[in-house]
């Protein structure tokens, strides 16, 4: 679990998954977790992306820096450097429609809408925000932490033999094996296990709960 007094966690991007069994009978309905509208203006935590803005600093400074200095040599009345010549005539040249232009082009666009995505959105998808405890406190919840809280209250039910859970940023699932009991009685007992572990892992959003079960395979 994670708390950081403030509204902002530093940190980093899928599902955990739990346990070992495939499932194949899925549950008659889903079960949401209990209402958190009064909590629907907690955000989710936003990455610091220290290494994309690292990478990009240095990049920026080292061209900045190789362009002044050259620029300074030329008003030194030095020859410029070789590269920025060739750059210079390279441009003069080659027509827009060139391959070398239209494929330097697509790296600079699929860089520029990389930077903008990870401008705009959070990150941190492992971390799930908890309802707040204090205004000036939030917490958060890794995913493989609550899949593991929710797998180790299935395994109690009585019949279950296996369980694999998986929890995403809305949805909660789990994937069991059951050796005896009818398999409805064992899915009406995960709905409420798992609906209570839900609503004690404080979340501030609510999330869905779907159980799949099936019998073990036969050998």
């Amino acid at each position: 679990m994670r708390g950081t007094p403030g509204s902002q966690t530093p940190g980093e991007e899928d599902g955990s998954t739990l346990g070992a069994a495939d499932c194949s009978i899925p549950s008659a309905a889903d079960t949401p977790s209990p209402d958190t509208a009064g909590h629907d203006r907690v955000r989710r935590f936003w990455s610091a992306r220290r290494v994309p803005a690292a990478l990009v600093a240095l990049v920026l400074l080292a061209a900045a820096g190789l362009l002044l200095y050259d620029v300074a040599a030329v008003r030194a009345d030095r020859p410029a450097m070789a590269w920025r010549r060739r750059l210079a005539r390279e441009l003069a040249t080659r027509h827009l429609d060139n391959p070398w232009v239209l494929g330097a082009a697509a790296v600079v666009l699929v860089l520029g809408i990389w930077l903008f995505v990870l401008a705009v959105t959070p990150g941190l998808r492992q971390v799930l925000p908890m309802r707040p405890a204090a205004p000036d406190l939030r917490a958060g919840l890794d995913r493989a932490a609550a899949a593991l809280v929710l797998r180790d209250r299935a395994m109690e039910v009585a019949g279950v033999q296996s369980v694999r859970m998986a929890v995403s940023r809305r949805k909660a699932k789990a994937h069991c094996v059951s050796h005896f009991r009818e398999l409805d009685e064992v899915r009406a007992d995960l709905d409420t296990s798992l609906g209570e572990g839900l609503r004690q892992l404080g979340l501030a959003h609510e999330l869905r709960l779907t159980v799949d079960i099936r019998r073990p395979k036969k050998r």
